[in-house]
């Protein structure tokens, strides 16, 4: 009994008491932050409007996980009787030395504020750097994380943002070359490209300015006929594959052929 009483009086103090509701007081304070601002900020807007907010949003709620958490530590700090006042000047003068120190870790922090409010970059842009490409699926104060189509995840440092190329700020042209046997009418196979471009138009797989170029390369085996599609640069890739498939069920519907490599062999008597 005695040993459960001392426990207790123990817990109830106030540098035990007191450090524990601080650091789950925290903890409430940041889950309720994060959860209110992803409400006030997302609600009722466009998708393109939340993309962009979503990165915004992750720093806010990066800034504010910190500013807590090094509030907490101070209120911990003054339960154990050490004077934070003075506490603070100091980290005043470390944080000086640690400024030169760290030095390209400040350069982070600066270019990853930068880049989101300057609409730079946002979460869901496709980029790539370097030779590595893929979706931005988080942007911090210190790091961007890229994830590729592989599955692979590249941390780049916020400095290093400059040598990035943002794909999504723009909408993406898809070069479609398509192969036909030679024995084709030409007028035919443009009648077929060109409803295949406008039913992709009228689904909204595609944007109104795609359109048929014309013919582009008179091969060994095929003509290859020419599509210049706009689109969404973010679904470019499915977009691709969705139009190849269009084309190739056009094709099938109105008998024209895909060829493929044939080679021609003559008997010396027939040349």
């Amino acid at each position: 009994m005695d040993f459960l009483k001392n426990i207790l009086e123990i817990f109830l103090t106030k540098k035990v008491l007191g450090t524990i509701i601080t650091i789950f007081s925290a903890f409430i304070l940041v889950a309720i932050f994060n959860k209110a601002i992803s409400k006030i900020l997302i609600k009722g807007k466009n998708k393109f409007e939340i993309k962009k907010r979503t990165s915004i949003i992750k720093l806010f709620q990066s800034v504010f996980k910190y500013l807590v958490f090094a509030i907490s530590i101070l209120i911990i700090l003054e339960f154990f009787g050490i004077d934070t006042k003075s506490l603070v000047a100091s980290l005043g003068v470390v944080g000086v030395v640690l400024g030169l120190a760290l030095q390209d870790t400040v350069k982070d922090f600066i270019s990853g504020i930068s880049l989101i409010l300057e609409n730079y970059l946002q979460v869901g842009d496709i980029v790539t750097y370097q030779d590595f490409t893929g979706e931005v699926i988080e942007l911090g104060l210190r790091t961007t994380k890229i994830k590729n189509f592989n599955g692979e995840v590249l941390i780049v440092a916020n400095r290093n943002i400059d040598t990035i190329i943002n794909a999504s700020q723009k909408t993406a042209h898809i070069l479609l070359e398509i192969p036909t046997g030679y024995e084709e009418k030409t007028e035919k196979v443009e009648k077929v490209l060109n409803e295949v471009i406008k039913e992709a138009i009228a689904a909204k797989l595609i944007l109104e300015d795609s359109k048929y170029l014309g013919v582009n390369n008179l091969s060994a085996h095929s003509v290859d006929y020419l599509l210049n599609i706009h689109c969404d640069q973010n679904n470019r890739y499915n977009i691709r594959r969705d139009m190849l498939k269009r084309v190739k069920l056009a094709y099938e519907k109105n008998n024209l052929k895909i060829p493929f490599n044939q080679i021609e062999v003559h008997h010396g008597q027939d040349i």
